[in-house]
């Protein structure tokens, strides 16, 4: 639909293309332009340059010329197009339609670029408005201070074609109806050998959800449910030894032979295989996880859908799909895979991601954990089933995973609620020393903290607590809904968030520190009582060894330990030139330019 209808004769005329050539000539800019001028600019502009154009629109008149429509406006055009889009069979269709911004809406609107910045419209525009849509409207009630709608009667054959075509579709409103049907859940078996540790065996979070993933898709109840989606690269995410016990989705099955098929986990593709091996789109992937997210509602049947990808590429390349993805209540897991700034050494700007905890935390209804342990990782996932699918909560989860191998260790007793909640004591000091503090770390940069722990005991005299923070996006969460709840309720005993009653009780300074910006652990820096101090990797990615990265961003054992230094400094504890010993010490460039900008 690109031109109205009266210019079909003229198109008859143009017996040798040259209205067509200047119709396909013409830019975007000057059809604007013409939108807003004369009957007389347009046959000088449009038709003038070339004399064969002039004849051929000799007969017209200036008000003729000015009401050229373009076929988008055109209402015979716009019904025949559809009724052969509802004909068309066999294929998709498109219908392309050339329009004017503000039709309609009189000269001050109709085609001007300030058309979204004007609240008003003029009486006169108002009755251009009216004329031009042929409404049965007096001129005094358009002088009113509320003109009136138009509204042609409930028996009018226009309305009764919308209320037909309204019934048609369930009702006058759209309803989200959520029939009853929570899923029985698997119970200790699917994650007890990630609970006990993995020994002197390293193995990394990433592997740990593989072998969770593993013993979710084999359960009897819900393992026809779980709907794994890779965007690309499933062996970099240890999902491999899946392709032949479930195997890739294929409408048409396995039809050539891959190249690894001489190997015991070669690519296998199934017309009942159950993993959607997407490619990389991750637009593609969140269509899938979309309609796995919100089967329990659109279908009545709840699934189970694990989005695994890197993380550099979730939020950052489809935000808005995510958003709309919380938005329509959807449920499931998003995983971002060789997850952290740090973590992927060696791949630089392009894969190295230090913000997707903050940027998920943007979305009203996800729950964001960065888990440094196996088990950690399994408590989380039995619980994010229990709430989506037995409480039936509008909630879904963000989890990062690395790459990094090292041991597992056993889950200590009492810490399900605190892992849940965000934060909970790891491993208290083992000594009385002359000074204390808190090292609080998510994700790997628990591996610094312990090893800063041991420096602080050793060399400086301090006995240090350190805090796995599990997410901070979910104590920050807590603490705002406290301090609402203390601003609403001012007769009433204040409330203490959580972060608050278990890091508030200790006279020494906190440092917390991940893999991520500053500002994911500063979330939760106005709760705790100071010095707070937090770590982490501002600025783009490099690619070197993980030892090498986390010296640059001021995030390995080192920095943490004169970070916990500074603190006591801050407080008056500890002598300043000690704090400068140990910079000196560590090695640390003191003098170099903030890795945020270097």
């Amino acid at each position: 639909m690109i031109w109205g209808r009266e210019w079909d004769d003229l198109l008859a005329r143009d017996v040798d293309g040259v209205l067509v050539d200047r119709m396909n000539s013409v830019t975007d800019g000057e059809f604007q332009k013409y939108a807003t001028e004369s009957g007389a600019y347009i046959r000088e502009h449009f038709f003038g340059p070339d004399p064969r154009l002039r004849r051929m629109v000799e007969h017209l008149s200036d008000e003729q010329l000015r009401h050229l429509r373009r076929g988008g406006h055109d209402y015979r055009k716009l019904h025949s197009a559809y009724k052969l889009a509802l004909e068309q069979r066999g294929a998709p269709t498109a219908i392309l339609a050339h329009t004017i911004k503000g039709w309609t809406l009189g000269s001050g609107f109709e085609a001007r670029n300030v058309t979204h910045q004007i609240k008003k419209i003029t009486e006169a525009e108002l009755r251009a408005f009216r004329d031009t849509l042929e409404l049965p409207i007096a001129d005094k009630q358009l002088g009113d201070s509320n003109p009136p709608y138009y509204h042609p009667g409930p028996e009018s054959d226009e309305v009764e074609y919308l209320m037909s075509r309204r019934r048609a579709l369930g009702g006058p409103l759209p309803r989200r109806v959520v029939r009853a049907n929570l899923l029985t859940l698997p119970g200790d078996k699917a994650y007890g050998e990630f609970l006990g540790g993995s020994g002197e065996r390293a193995a990394s979070t990433t592997m740990a959800f593989a072998g969770i993933l593993r013993n979710l898709l084999r359960d009897k109840t819900i393992g026809n449910r779980v709907v794994p989606i890779i965007p690309d690269e499933a062996r970099t995410f240890g999902m491999d030894a899946l392709f032949s016990e479930v195997k890739i989705y294929a409408a048409f099955g396995q039809r050539y032979e891959p190249v690894d098929a001489g190997m015991v986990l070669s690519y296998r593709e199934a017309q009942d295989g159950q993993i959607l091996e997407e490619g990389i789109t991750e637009a593609g992937a969140m269509g899938s996880f979309t309609a796995a997210g919100t089967s329990y509602a659109t279908h009545g049947q709840p699934m189970i859908p694990f989005y695994i990808f890197y993380s550099m590429f979730g939020y950052q390349r489809v935000g808005d799909l995510i958003w709309a993805f919380g938005d329509a209540r959807g449920r499931g897991f998003m995983l971002g895979a060789t997850a952290g700034r740090t973590t992927l050494n060696g791949e630089g700007l392009q894969h190295e991601d230090g913000h997707s905890p903050l940027l998920f935390s943007a979305v009203p209804n996800v729950r964001v954990y960065d888990p440094a342990f196996a088990y950690e990782l399994a408590v989380i996932m039995r619980d994010g089933l229990q709430r989506m699918f037995v409480d039936d909560e509008d909630v879904f989860y963000y989890l990062t995973l690395y790459n990094e191998n090292y041991p597992m260790p056993a889950m200590p007793d009492g810490v399900h609620d605190g892992i849940i909640r965000g934060l909970y004591l790891f491993r208290p000091a083992q000594d009385e020393r002359a000074h204390h503090a808190r090292i609080v770390a998510g994700g790997t940069a628990m591996n610094a903290a312990l090893r800063a722990q041991a420096l602080l005991a050793d060399q400086h005299d301090v006995a240090a607590d350190v805090w796995s923070a599990t997410s901070f996006q979910l104590l920050r969460d807590d603490a705002l809904e406290v301090e609402r709840w203390n601003r609403l309720h001012p007769d009433a005993e204040p409330r203490t968030a959580y972060v608050t009653d278990v890091l508030g009780g200790s006279d020494g300074p906190v440092v917390a520190v991940s893999d991520y910006m500053k500002a994911v652990p500063d979330q939760v820096g106005r709760f705790v009582p100071p010095p707070f101090i937090p770590l982490g990797t501002d600025g783009y990615g490099r690619s070197d060894t993980r030892a090498a990265l986390r010296r640059h961003f001021e995030v390995d054992a080192e920095s943490i330990t004169v970070a916990v230094l500074h603190g006591l400094v801050a407080q008056n504890r500890l002598p300043r030139h000690e704090a400068a010993a140990a910079i000196e010490h560590y090695g640390l460039p003191a003098e170099s330019l903030d890795p945020r900008v270097r």
